[in-house]
């Protein structure tokens, strides 16, 4: 019988009435493993009405009663991190090790929201003017929301919702229809923790749910992570409704490899950033930028070596170094780039359309190989347009400079790397690029969790990137407030310790 994945309101998971539903596949098998509802709008607005019913208690519970919940879901998530990952590998199908490796990226969120009390100080200045005084607070917003994407079931949620709660909000949570049931594994844990219910919710859903969490007037700010046409749509939507918004879309990320590197660790790395999740990453480096063609020459040859000899299988295979794809219509696009970038010209070095897996067996997931393309050139579509699949393009270029010009020329702005062995030059990258989050030798350069994650360009829609002293200020409003008192009697002694909590 297959599994119903309900919502989570008001602290239960719940059925879902809509009587739509969507399925659920194992990518590995290309089996459907459950149904998710797909909500309508009064199930939506039923979880609005039960996190603004618990906004006073919570926005006015201590930051240190608020971290100490975060504490406790911090140590039932180390936990309970291999049934997680193992709940990510069965609905995305990536390896069990990367699933473990989203698992702690997002732990490492939860670790920075059990420092509520600290990022929530505010400043004072004293005597302004003559006995007057003026000092600053930082105040939750109300009800939030946060709308993510299949690649990264626990970790993008776990960007937005630990900050929010931390702070003092309500949150509600729109997962990906193809990956939900993390979302809910995460609700359980925080009801464990001691979460007040209608602190966090879960709603499953499509357009429709969407759309009532953007133009509901109870939620006051939206976290997005997905496509550029998406982003553009929740900023312009949500905006237009008086929210606040931070959207992050698409990305074209590229590597610079230097005449100088160290060309074997700078092919580790492109493995890594390149194939790991099969491609599946708003990080994955997509476009390697080898400067000279006698560098160029060198890196394809070890390219091309170690693409050919990758192992695609499921994620439980723990031989794996690549799941599938999460949909058989999202393998199908990834393919149809690669015919693209035949008909367009590039040189197909490596050909992931046909691929030998690991277990033979699993035949009817949905696997691509690692793709390998030489000499592409700015004007394909190819090098334009973000694939998100295991297809790394090499672009050739005669010097540093102009692998700089062509990165800034790009659309997108979300992340990049060099890989060089010269300080003044890695210096130089660092502060020309036109690049949200930059690596130095780093190939997937994601900030740890007390900087701040978001791209330039049209990577990101609004002013605030995510979690990090960015995350605090999204999820707060600042009030300034000056005080004068008049001179009176001072009181008098009292000999009681104070107490906190």
């Amino acid at each position: 019988m297959t599994q119903i994945v309900q919502h989570f309101i008001d602290g239960a998971r719940v059925d879902g009435t809509s009587g739509r539903t969507g399925d659920v596949f194992n990518p590995a098998t290309g089996q459907i493993s459950a149904r998710v509802p797909l909500a309508t709008t009064a199930e939506v607005e039923r979880a609005i009405a039960a996190a603004r019913a618990a906004f006073p208690a919570w926005s006015t519970a201590t930051p240190l009663r608020r971290a100490r919940v975060m504490f406790n879901f911090k140590q039932l998530l180390e936990a309970n991190a291999d049934r997680l990952a193992s709940l990510i590998t069965a609905e995305h199908g990536k390896v069990h090790s990367d699933a473990l490796g989203e698992v702690t990226r997002g732990l490492e969120v939860v670790e920075f929201a059990c420092g509520g009390p600290h990022l929530l100080k505010g400043e004072i200045a004293e005597n302004v003017g003559t006995r007057v005084d003026s000092h600053s607070l930082r105040q939750p917003l109300g009800v939030v929301a946060g709308i993510t994407p299949f690649n990264f079931p626990a970790m993008v949620p776990m960007w937005m919702f630990p900050v929010a709660i931390a702070c003092g909000n309500c949150f509600i949570l729109k997962p990906s229809e193809r990956v939900p049931s993390a979302a809910l594994f995460l609700a359980d844990l925080l009801k464990q923790a001691g979460l007040p219910d209608g602190v966090f919710n879960v709603v499953h859903g499509d357009k429709v749910a969407v759309d009532a969490l953007l133009t509901h007037p109870d939620v006051k700010a939206v976290s997005f992570v997905g496509s550029t046409p998406i982003a553009q749509y929740i900023y312009a939507t949500g905006a237009a409704h008086g929210k606040r918004v931070q959207a992050l879309g698409g990305a074209k990320n590229h590597m610079i490899i230097m005449p100088d590197a160290d060309l074997d660790q700078a092919v580790d790395a492109l493995m890594g950033a390149a194939y790991g999740s099969a491609g599946e990453r708003c990080m994955a480096i997509s476009v390697a930028v080898p400067v000279t063609d006698a560098i160029a020459d060198a890196l394809v040859a070890k390219l091309t070596e170690r693409v050919r000899a990758l192992r695609v299988g499921p994620g439980t295979d723990p031989s794996a170094d690549m799941g599938p794809l999460v949909t058989a219509a999202h393998r199908d696009k990834v393919r149809g780039y690669i015919d693209l970038g035949v008909a367009e010209g590039a040189e197909l070095v490596v050909d992931g359309r046909s691929v030998t897996l690991t277990d033979p067996s699993a035949g009817d997931g949905y696997f691509l190989g690692g793709t390998l393309f030489d000499r592409v050139t700015p004007d394909m579509r190819i090098y334009k347009e973000e694939i998100f699949g295991p297809v790394l393009a090499v672009v050739r270029v005669p010097d540093y400079r102009t692998a700089v010009n062509l990165i800034n020329a790009h659309e997108f702005g979300n992340g990049t790397a060099i890989f060089t062995r010269d300080g003044d030059t890695a210096r130089a990258f660092g502060a020309e690029i036109e690049v949200g989050m930059v690596g130095i030798n780093v190939p997937i350069p994601v900030p740890m969790a007390f900087h701040s994650f978001g791209g330039w360009k049209r990577s990101l829609f609004g002013d605030h990137h995510m979690h990090g002293p960015e995350g605090v200020r999204f999820y707060t409003r600042l009030k300034t407030i000056t005080t004068r008192w008049p001179t009176g009697i001072r009181a008098g002694a009292d000999f009681v310790m104070p107490t906190m909590g």
